[in-house]
């Protein structure tokens, strides 16, 4: 069982200066109180480098501002400081304050200047006095709804092209346990009056994303988009894709003719099926905001977009990004064909 240790009152601060003002020892006003030595001493030598003499009312005030600074703790994001300097940066990069955490906690020690957790980060960047820096840092965060929207359900009114066989019902174990790569949810994000889309595709297992541009929103310009979207995808990595049961995949027979990709289908109003592209629309919509034309966009500012989400470290890959998780799924992909040819 610890030592239980009381805190010396302002009662006893004026026996000390009292026994002090008698020339009475350290060891005789310790008896006198029945208190340590130590702490009569310590108590003496920490107003020696502020005050002469000995104050009662002082050195109660100083005691009560240490405990006040010890329990606060010490702040480890200080402007200026490498860590800070760090984590601003990441967050000009168009991190999360939990992407960064998390990267500086998989980094060697000699690599980067500290860990931190993202709840110290969100802290830091609130508590920055008001001026140019903290309007920065602050506009860097994603900004998230101020209400949740429901998960409400109604009656599918867009009947017709779904059949019963590729509901996502019938949809296989491998693809909704993300055990198999190569398997992918898509959407499309509206502009401003819903004039203009991009198409959004992610993979499941790496959370790799990728944009495609459309000169339209009808169902044969869907089919086109993702079409071209797809080419640069190695085959071994197309093999389904689950989508929400808008019009624009209509023609969903021609786009697995062409690329291979079987599409299953959600069941009506139900977008947590697809919670990796929801999530994903989430982060494109920081550099594709609502009510602004998105035809605007060429495919390579789209590809910058993607690229720049790809490279971002996620909680859920273990704070990799998408495209190292991708890349070496493709690598062992590569070493498996290649073992299967030498064996054949």
């Amino acid at each position: 069982m610890g030592v239980c240790y009381e805190h010396l009152s302002y009662v006893e601060r004026l026996e000390i200066d009292a026994g002090r003002r008698d020339r009475l020892s350290i060891r005789a006003i310790a008896r006198m109180l029945n208190r340590a030595p130590s702490t009569i001493s310590r108590e003496l030598r920490r107003m020696g480098p502020y005050i002469p003499g000995y104050s009662p009312a002082q050195a109660l005030h100083m005691a009560l501002w240490r405990r006040a600074e010890n329990r606060r703790g010490r702040r480890k994001l200080i402007p200026g400081s490498p860590l800070f300097e760090h984590v601003a940066a990441s967050l000009r990069e168009g991190w999360s304050p939990r992407q960064i955490a998390g990267r500086l906690g998989r980094m060697e020690d000699g690599d980067y200047p500290g860990r931190i957790s993202h709840e110290s980060i969100y802290t830091a960047l609130y508590a920055l006095p008001r001026g140019e820096l903290r309007r920065e840092l602050l506009a860097a965060l994603r900004q998230g709804r101020q209400n949740r929207r429901p998960r409400s359900r109604g009656t599918d009114r867009r009947k017709g092209f779904v059949s019963d066989d590729i509901r996502i019902a019938e949809r296989g174990e491998d693809v909704s346990g993300r055990l198999i790569p190569g398997h992918w949810e898509g959407d499309l994000i509206k502009g401003a009056a819903n004039r203009s889309a991009v198409g959004t595709l992610v993979e499941r297992t790496s959370r790799l994303v990728l944009l495609a541009r459309m000169d339209g929103l009808d169902a044969a310009t869907t089919r086109c988009a993702f079409e071209a979207a797809f080419e640069n995808v190695p085959e071994p990595f197309r093999k389904s894709l689950t989508y929400d049961r808008g019009t624009e995949m209509a023609r969903h027979a021609e786009l697995t003719e062409r690329t291979g990709i079987k599409i299953w289908f959600c069941d009506p109003y139900s977008p947590w099926q697809r919670g990796s592209n929801e999530n994903a629309n989430g982060l494109i919509r920081q550099y594709l905001p609502k009510g602004t034309d998105l035809s605007a966009h060429t495919q390579d500012d789209l590809n910058h977009i993607a690229e720049r989400l790809n490279n971002r470290p996620r909680k859920v890959l273990n704070f990799e990004t998408p495209n190292e998780v991708f890349a070496r799924l493709v690598q062992q992909a590569a070493a498996t064909a290649a073992g299967c040819c030498a064996s054949g």
